[in-house]
């Protein structure tokens, strides 16, 4: 009996090895699955790939898209694809089914067409593709993000849509079947020891009949301990097994209900509305659109990238320049040195942006402001400012920082529309109530100079009455949050020059560049000129008993007129 127990120990042993080995090798789970879209889903110019699905499985996910034509693929934060999407009719790709064959994609029924989303600023990166598309699928930093797949915006998009996902290659039982194996093999040889042992001393003759029973009754206890003593290991590894397969297959907590509930816009707060490289790009692109502007003096080439108070002075000034052979052109658009961007965490719109930089044919540094109105629109330049010689640019965060509204004086000595309001006021009146609330640096010539030319003006006017307005433009005004807890505000002040002459018959001669909008150079009814001056105040936090501080201006000629 001892012996056949053996030979059935042994065999069992054997067969629980080779389950545990077969574990790991014939029968060990694909280290991918792949689910594809189903066939019978709705077309629809637009289909949305959620977040959820890049780390559903941890790894990276491979996609595999097959479509007539050219389509591109798109990554973007979830709430600006959301709001890039708006009201058009679009098919989300949401999860994957229990059996892991089939991608879960809803439908949402809208317009039947949107814009082409090629060239969007919202688009951290894109992927262009013509019939099919093989792409890994990996963030480009922090946070969640989305992807949207389109062909031009008119046609549906692709619909043939595979993913591949990490499988979970974990095999529990492995471990513990081959321990198993092992322990009852083990078991079943010293059974069979002492087996042979026994016979040996039977066919010895040894002794008394009582004696050989005794010795039997010992050798059996002995048997009978080591099978124990082996039964207590092989139930020992069952229950090992058993704790590791529960550690392998505990399920990951959920998420808490406010991490379920919060809406994209919600999980992305505090993000930047720009990584680096979606700024540099935009920046390459805005250069590039005035220089090609103002090579050819035609401001048709600036409307795709340039807008607001840029695009009007610059339009004016070509207009000048083709007259004009020596007036001045406007401080060139470098994007080559960046020497730091702001950028605003507040992802509603319009959102603002900034660049400070200084390249080729700019003597100072130039604070260059780009607004982006609404989600389907690019950034657009919409002033430039000079910085002010001997002024320090103020710290502001790279990592995302806070726009207030014009309005808002929360921790600031004074609001947006307070601080523009009293740059206008000390550039109207040299009595102004803000002249020492608010300073430029020692080698800053602007307000100054600003003064000196209004003065010059009245004193030499002898055929004519002068006066000057500085008034700010609301709707121009932005401002963003400084790392001292003050603020940078910048915007649009319209500068207003208006002469009549004293007497009848008295003529009033205006320069070549005004001349060249107003169709002449001397009245005998008067004049009206207009300038835009783009400007950039420093706000220090509150409790401060520091001024504020003029940090960028400049002016450019948008208007000449004769009354």
């Amino acid at each position: 009996m001892r012996l056949k127990t053996a030979v059935a120990l042994v065999l069992l042993g054997l067969l629980t090895l080779l389950a545990g080995i077969g574990q790991r090798t014939i029968w060990a789970p694909s280290e991918t699955f792949t689910a594809s879209a189903p066939a019978d889903a709705a077309a629809a110019p637009i289909t949305v790939i959620d977040q959820n699905l890049r780390t559903l499985h941890g790894g990276t996910v491979k996609i595999d898209i097959e479509g007539d034509g050219n389509f591109m693929l798109a990554a973007g934060r979830p709430d600006d694809v959301d709001a890039w999407v708006g009201q058009a009719a679009h098919n989300t790709v949401t999860g994957v089914t229990e059996d892991g064959e089939s991608l879960q994609v809803e439908h949402a029924d809208g317009e039947a067409t949107a814009p082409n989303p090629a060239g969007s600023d919202l688009w951290v990166s894109t992927e262009n593709a013509s019939g099919e598309l093989e792409y890994s699928w990996t963030p480009p930093a922090d946070g969640d993000w989305t992807l949207l797949l389109a062909s031009d915006g008119t046609q549906p998009a692709p619909a043939s849509i595979s993913m591949t996902f990490p499988n979970d290659t974990s095999t529990p039982w492995a471990v513990p079947l081959m321990v198993l194996g092992s322990l009852l093999v083990l078991a079943g040889i010293v059974l069979a020891l002492l087996s042979a042992r026994r016979r040996n001393g039977e066919g010895g003759g040894e002794g008394s009949g009582f004696a050989r029973r005794a010795r039997a009754r010992s050798e059996a206890k002995s048997s009978s301990r080591v099978t124990m003593a082996a039964a207590g290991v092989v139930a020992a590894a069952v229950v090992a097994g058993t704790g590791v397969a529960a550690s392998a297959t505990s399920p990951a907590p959920a998420p808490s209900a406010d991490a379920a509930t919060a809406s994209p816009a919600a999980q992305e707060a505090g993000s930047p509305v720009l990584l680096d490289a979606q700024f540099r790009r935009i920046l390459e692109q805005v250069s590039s659109a005035v220089d090609a502007g103002d090579a050819a003096k035609d401001a048709a080439k600036l409307s795709d990238r340039v807008g607001g108070t840029e695009l009007e002075v610059r339009t004016q000034n070509y207009k000048i320049r083709s007259q004009v052979g020596s007036y001045e052109p406007r401080m060139p658009v470098r994007s080559t040195k960046l020497l730091t961007t702001v950028v605003t965490s507040d992802r509603e719109w319009p959102r603002s942006v900034m660049a400070v930089t200084q390249g080729e044919g700019n003597v100072v540094p130039q604070l260059l402001t780009l607004v982006q109105a609404s989600p389907r629109e690019n950034y657009k330049l919409v002033e430039t400012n000079p910085l002010q010689p001997g002024t320090t640019f103020p710290t502001i965060s790279r990592d995302g920082t806070e726009t207030l509204a014009p309005a808002d004086k929360t921790g600031l000595l004074y609001s947006g529309e307070e601080a523009l309001s009293g740059l206008a006021d000390r550039l109207t009146s040299e009595d102004s109530a803000f002249k020492d609330k608010l300073v430029e640096g020692e080698s800053s010539p602007y307000i100054a100079d600003t003064l000196s030319y209004q003065a010059e003006v009245v004193k030499s006017g002898e055929n004519g009455n002068f006066s000057f307005t500085h008034k700010v433009v609301p709707e121009s005004t932005v401002v963003f949050r400084t790392a001292d807890g003050g603020a940078l505000v910048l915007g649009r002040i319209n500068f207003g020059f208006e002469g009549t002459p004293k007497a009848a018959g008295d003529k009033l001669t205006i320069g070549d560049d005004a001349a060249a909008l107003a169709g002449g150079k001397e009245t005998t009814t008067g004049m009206v000129l207009s300038f835009a001056e783009s400007v950039a105040v420093y706000v220090p936090p509150a409790g401060s008993t520091d001024p504020m501080k003029l940090v960028a201006a400049t002016r450019g000629l948008t208007g000449a007129s004769f009354k």
